[in-house]
């Protein structure tokens, strides 16, 4: 199985590489943004770097939908896989087209309300991971796993 690992630097990058004991077990490659803490923790990592910022940047949003397109015409991942945010959006859709899996896990620090990310690919997503019981108001067909941090 091939995995891509698709997420924005900071706190999402870091949650999902809490992930490690699960996804080293698999062919992977990561696609986040070029800055440090990603440098640092994926210094090992096959890891393709997106465009940021992505909030309220369509130039960019574009920009990272062609990447998205071409990493995932070479790279053919079985399973697409994120904690957020704005550029798993272009991975997400297309990976459906390309016939990816995708597993959506909500951040930890949002436990009432949905990320903006959350409402673009909840409806898209295959499954969806959530880390608190609170969280299935907002996703109900989430499934609740608990605190990754």
């Amino acid at each position: 199985m091939k995995i891509c690992l698709v997420c924005s630097s900071g706190g999402h990058l870091l949650q999902l590489h809490l992930l490690k004991e699960w996804w080293e077990r698999y062919d992977r490659f990561w696609v986040t943004f070029k800055k440090e803490d990603a440098i640092c923790l994926l210094e090992k990592e096959k890891t393709y770097w997106g465009y940021f910022p992505t909030n309220r940047s369509i130039k960019n949003l574009v920009k990272n939908t062609f990447l998205a397109f071409r990493i995932l015409r070479k790279e053919k991942p079985d399973v697409i896989v994120t904690t957020g945010a704005g550029i798993s959006v272009p991975f997400f859709y297309l990976g459906r087209l390309f016939g990816a899996k995708s597993i959506f896990i909500e951040v930890y620090d949002r436990i009432d309300s949905a990320t903006l990310t959350g409402r673009l690919i909840y409806p898209v997503s295959h499954a969806c991971i959530l880390q608190w019981e609170q969280q299935k108001k907002i996703y109900p067909k989430g499934i609740v796993l608990g605190k990754l941090l």
